[in-house]
């Protein structure tokens, strides 16, 4: 059992789309490397050795529990520097997906798991020294065995099931390891470099945005909005019936609409990386590049609409449920989050409030008030957000009231979450789901009370995670400008994207970073707009 554990350790892969049984079929060198130094150490030695390489391996197996996890939603490995912030997300979508029971009970036994397995990989360290020195010589020929075993091997390049059998996965994950908590240390001053070159931060205010003045600019995220929705056959098809519906009730009530392609930092989950990232203009790939960007002078795409005086500058964003103090970093004149939009109604998950609900309270708060100046809004739209069950239904706006009327509808019409994640097709089909509600919830409402001065920018903030998007996703997500005014669209002809709200296959596709230039060159201001 020792032995199968301690083997266990050293080969179990990083990413669990990898586990297969021809990967515990392998050879490890730091198993033989390791046996052969306990071997020979004295017995003080030894112990100390042995005890310590037990840890080792017990941290190293945590290390690639969290790897499967973050690939598994992130499609990256754990950043041991700076991902720790996400474990709370964790805990979050047990909470959505478990309950609050059953996420309890996930996470003690987590805890438990993990220290179980640190102190088992010690004492089996321990008891394979104990036996190798008593059976001294027979563990001396198996080590010359293996090790020529493994020279012959590596050599010849043998492989089973396409997995070379001498294996060195542990040492080379160390190293990795190693090296990217190295880079993450660096990270910060190279990134500090590339936020001090800023073509916009002289220009002065009566210079910026002058082809949007007296628009109402309406920037909306829609969670999780990915490529994989309108690409994937599952999900395109009936996504693309519903864009291609919405696309013609717009032009009914007046408006036209552009569609791209941009490519967001983050898959799976870090919605505030990919919205941080299209506002300022930079790449913010990680919670330490998030830190000093809101710690820092950068304008921001919503910071110069406030910057100009010209419009007043509102953020809806329900999904926050706490002080949020960089929202005076992004140039929000007011905030609104869960508290202050009035919903009396159930959480739908990890959605504070349905989408439809979110955009009636802007409606009333800010956008339908007589006599207000232009304004800007950021609107985050959260009803996407996994584990997509339950999905709120639309409902005709004069029954929403205080939200109050979704606690009998939820309970009529709401799936549970733990019996839809039991079947990955169920699982995409929600999600394609909620992507539909969304874009009705926010189309529906431009369509009611837009005007020809309204402009609407929507976009997803990333990719879902794998059990939608399959393995290897592009970071693509969907982009779309829509508009009464003639001149606003033909501001941005040159930029190739495609007609309506689905952007055709070879659209343009720009890193999300590169669209504040563009947007800021194409409505008066100018810089380099190139993507």
């Amino acid at each position: 059992m020792a032995v199968a554990l301690v083997v266990f350790a050293l080969l179990l892969p990083n990413d669990i789309s990898k586990i297969e049984p021809g990967r515990f079929l392998r050879i490890p060198a730091e198993g033989i490397l390791g046996a052969a130094l306990l071997l020979v150490l004295p017995p003080r030695a030894r112990r100390i050795v042995a005890v310590v390489a037990g840890l080792g391996l017990g941290a190293l197996t945590i290390v690639k529990l969290l790897d499967m996890g973050s690939y598994w939603t992130l499609d990256r490995p754990f950043d041991l520097v700076l991902d720790w912030i996400l474990l709370d997300d964790a805990q979050s979508f047990m909470k959505d997906s478990l309950g609050e029971n059953g996420a309890l009970v996930a996470t003690i036994g987590v805890i438990v798991l993990a220290v179980v397995m640190v102190v088992l990989l010690a004492l089996s360290v321990l008891r394979l020294s104990r036996l190798m020195v008593e059976n001294r010589h027979t563990t001396g020929r198996t080590l010359l065995i293996l090790g020529t075993a493994w020279i012959t091997c590596s050599t010849l390049t043998l492989e089973s099931s396409g997995v070379p059998i001498a294996s060195h996965s542990a040492a080379t994950l160390i190293e990795n390891r190693v090296e990217s908590v190295r880079k993450g240390l660096r990270d910060g001053e190279a990134f500090e470099k590339q936020s001090a070159i800023d073509a916009f931060a002289d220009t002065p205010p009566d210079q910026l945005l002058t082809g949007l003045r007296g628009k109402d600019v309406l920037i909306t995220f829609i969670e999780s909005y990915g490529r994989s929705a309108i690409d994937d056959p599952q999900m395109g098809v009936p996504l693309g019936e519903t864009l291609a519906q919405k696309t013609q009730e717009l032009k009914d009530a007046g408006y036209a609409s552009r569609s791209g392609w941009l490519r967001s930092p983050i898959t799976g989950a870090g919605s505030w990386l990919g919205h941080s990232t299209f506002l300022s203009g930079l790449w913010i790939k990680n919670q330490s590049r998030y830190n000093n960007l809101v710690a820092s002078d950068r304008l921001t795409l919503t910071e110069a609409f406030r910057r100009t005086g010209a419009w007043r500058t509102v953020g809806i964003v329900p999904g926050t449920q706490k002080a949020w103090p960089e929202g005076k970093f992004f140039g929000l004149n007011h905030i609104y989050d869960s508290d202050q939009l009035g919903y009396q109604g159930p959480k739908f998950s990890w959605s504070t409030m349905p989408d439809q609900y979110t955009l009636k309270a802007f409606e009333e708060l800010e956008h339908g008030k007589a006599g207000r100046k232009p304004m800007m809004a950021e609107i985050i739209l959260t009803s996407s957000h996994n584990p997509w069950a339950p999905i709120p239904s639309t409902i005709p706006e004069d029954r929403i009231g205080d939200g109050s009327i979704y606690h009998s509808l939820q309970k009529a019409e709401g799936k549970d979450p733990k019996e839809v994640w039991k079947d990955p097709s169920n699982v995409r089909d929600e999600y394609r789901k909620s992507i539909q509600y969304s874009v009705t919830s926010l189309v529906d409402h431009v369509a009611k009370y837009g005007s020809k001065d309204t402009v609407l920018i929507f976009l997803g903030d990333h990719q879902p995670n794998k059990t939608v998007t399959g393995e290897n996703p592009s970071h693509d997500v969907p982009v779309s400008i829509v508009a009464q005014d003639p001149e606003v669209l033909d501001k941005i002809a040159d930029w190739g994207w495609t007609d309506g709200l689905k952007p055709a296959e070879d659209a343009p596709q720009w890193r999300m970073d590169k669209f504040r230039d563009l947007f800021m060159t194409a409505f008066g201001s100018q810089a380099d707009g190139t993507p």
